[in-house]
């Protein structure tokens, strides 16, 4: 019998709040976290607005040494696998810590710390460079420093398949339960690129959104006058249980993963292939891996980011997925209030996905004032939606043609 999966623990940092409630309170809300750029001076940038985590203070989660001796993306996973552990209840005392792993992704890694030590680098030559700065900087260090912290031994690797990372995380992470080579697994994603130079690489690429003078509508997805991304930072990080692992302990039951599938675009280092085939690919891949239908899903959190090519090619995908009731199906854009976490953003969102199942409410996609003709299919506009939410499906699509479908159903 094949061993089924379920998420007994969610934990978020996210421009929207420190938590899962204020994080899914402000996407249900339609409340935006986007703002003007205060991590340093942007004012030379073409793009001045972002998705920054508000109040962080990593000694409330880390001892000091360790906050020195870490960068920001690995402090935001550190906390949110702190609060997914406890809302789990995972005793690692009580747990066969052989058999509960780790797995976090991030797109990008510490770009703080490169950024800084190049500086100390150029300023004060090699032999001032800190012993730390690549263990800060590389990005498997979510996964180990959160394995670290838990003493959790099993499984431990790293994803990077930039704005797919976390999606894929979490799915290789479902994979390794499945198969019985763990009974959980702490798993997801954690970006802090909202730094000097990667805001630089992001503007100079164009694939921004200027309106800085409107940054609770600079997120736009779908719309017709959407004009780029907002960058974001941020964690998502979920408890991954075999079922009865989680049912002998107890363990609160959040939903159940019940398809993964991801596909490549093998067409163009940072555009989608227009007419979606890749991206479709990966929801049929997941549906057949969940064993069900499209006419089963009830929402769909899209990847949808407000660039020019990505909204078109995802909403032809999705047309080709779900035929003639495509236009039925609600369509949300969490990045609409988040802005886009990159390598956080997969985990994220099935945290949404989850939310939305828990309370039967569909979160809206804001600024969506006016739809691209192109884009005309069901985007819950401006408003949530109540409705039940029995199985939803959740897309991720980075940079390099990497896809990336999850498939979450309603807790047994």
């Amino acid at each position: 019998m094949e061993r089924r999966v379920v998420v007994t623990g969610l934990g978020a940092v996210t421009p929207l709040g420190i938590g899962v409630k204020p994080t899914w309170e402000g996407m249900r809300a339609g409340r935006s976290g986007i703002g003007e750029i205060t991590l340093f001076d942007a004012s030379a940038y073409s793009s001045r607005v972002a998705g920054e985590v508000k109040d962080f203070d990593p000694a409330e989660w880390m001892e000091p040494r360790e906050v020195r001796r870490t960068d920001r993306f690995v402090q935001f996973a550190i906390a949110a696998a702190k609060m997914a552990m406890d809302d789990s209840g995972l005793d690692m005392e009580k747990s066969d810590a052989n058999r509960v792993g780790v797995l976090i992704g991030s797109g990008i890694g510490g770009t703080w710390t490169w950024e800084a030590q190049h500086r100390v680098l150029v300023e004060k030559g090699p032999s001032r460079i800190s012993p730390f700065f690549i263990p800060m900087m590389i990005m498997d260090m979510g996964s180990g420093r959160v394995a670290m912290r838990f003493g959790a031994k099993g499984p431990n690797t790293a994803i990077v398949t930039a704005c797919a990372s976390s999606a894929h995380a979490i799915g290789d992470a479902f994979e390794i339960i499945r198969r019985g080579d763990a009974d959980a697994m702490i798993a997801g994603g954690a970006e802090a690129a909202v730094s000097p130079l990667a805001l630089a690489g992001f503007c100079a690429m164009r694939a921004l959104s200027r309106r800085n003078d409107d940054p609770g509508g600079a997120s736009r997805p779908f719309e017709r006058d959407r004009d780029g991304f907002v960058m974001a930072e941020g964690a998502g990080i979920v408890i991954l249980e075999e079922l009865d692992h989680a049912r002998r302990r107890g363990g609160p039951i959040h939903g159940e993963i019940i398809g993964y599938g991801m596909s490549a675009d093998a067409y163009h280092i940072t555009q989608p292939c227009p007419d979606g085939d890749g991206m479709a690919r990966a929801m049929e891949a997941a549906l057949r891996d969940a064993a069900v239908s499209p006419d089963d899903v009830d929402h769909v959190n899209t990847h949808g980011t407000a660039t020019i090519a990505g909204d078109p090619a995802e909403t032809l995908a999705l047309k080709r997925v779900f035929g003639e009731r495509a236009g039925r199906v609600p369509c949300s854009s969490t990045k609409s209030v988040t802005g886009h976490m990159l390598g956080a953003t997969g985990a994220v969102e099935l945290i949404a996905c989850l939310a939305a199942s828990r309370d039967s409410v569909v979160p809206p996609t804001i600024n969506l004032d006016t739809p691209d003709p192109e884009c005309d299919l069901d985007y819950v506009p401006h408003e949530a939606r109540e409705l039940p939410v029995r199985i939803a499906m959740t897309n991720s699509f980075g940079f390099g043609g990497h896809n990336a479908t999850l498939i979450v159903r309603r807790g047994p």
